[in-house]
């Protein structure tokens, strides 16, 4: 089977057609449509496509991970998974963080030719997350495939917006006193971010604390901060304050 070309697909675009690859978000601010994968360590590629039009990820079977569920394995195993949280547990102690994302990456083998496009598709269709997306760019290494019900931040024109979730449940009612107080918290941190590159006094938040339900996920609650933005802020904004691991 041909290597599938360069493609995006987010918001329901799907992009194809690569016209440049660059790893100034400056560029973000020209014409055109760009897709942005930046990584934990913070290293940006933005891709600009020339075909952008509304349809699903490309079509292609997801054959699963070979080896089925025993195949996965962990880069931290338990002991230490426990250390890593004793010490993050004593540096919160020590007033050094309030909030820390202990990380494990799983990993296991595909099948030759394997193509994430299917994964991509089995995932809109079982789990539609509101920010779901797929981006394929071969030359780069890059293959994301993304079920996340979080906005990090969208950006139209001047008004920069950000949606963080914190607090999940079966329904609802079962969001507690604790869930809320996080979301505040997260909130006045994106708030101060956006404040950065905003103008002067025009960022903002609404004042209710809304409850949101998403195919395939919990019921979130969630807060937005916006503002006016007077240059680019993916930069300053990173790394996200809130993120769903997805």
């Amino acid at each position: 089977m041909p290597a599938r070309p360069a493609y995006a697909h987010l918001g329901g675009q799907l992009a194809t057609g690569l016209l440049d690859i660059t790893d100034d978000l400056a560029a973000l601010d020209s014409a055109g449509w760009w897709a942005l994968v930046v990584t934990y360590e913070g290293r940006a590629v933005c891709a600009r496509f020339a075909d952008v039009r509304p349809a699903s990820p490309p079509a292609a079977a997801w054959p699963g991970v070979v080896g089925g569920r025993a195949a996965w394995t962990s880069s931290m195993g338990r002991a230490a998974y426990e250390a890593a949280v004793a010490v993050l547990r004593e540096r919160i102690a020590a007033g050094d963080v309030y909030q820390a994302n202990l990380c494990r990456v799983l990993s296991a083998p595909l099948p030759g030719g394997a193509d994430l496009a299917g994964l991509a598709g089995v995932l809109c269709r079982g789990n539609p997350a509101p920010y779901a997306g797929a981006v394929h760019l071969p030359d780069q290494g890059i293959d994301v495939v993304s079920a996340s019900p979080e906005l990090f931040l969208s950006r139209h024109g001047d008004l920069v917006e950000s949606k963080p979730i914190k607090g999940t449940g079966r329904v609802a009612a079962d969001l507690q006193d604790k869930d809320a107080a996080e979301n505040v918290m997260i909130v006045d941190l994106v708030r101060n971010d956006l404040g950065r590159v905003c103008a002067p006094a025009r960022s903002t938040c609404p004042p209710c604390w809304p409850s949101r339900s998403t195919p395939g996920s919990s019921t979130s609650s969630q807060r937005s901060g916006a503002g006016c933005a007077r240059g680019s802020a993916g930069p300053t904004c990173l790394p996200p304050r809130s993120r769903p691991g997805r």
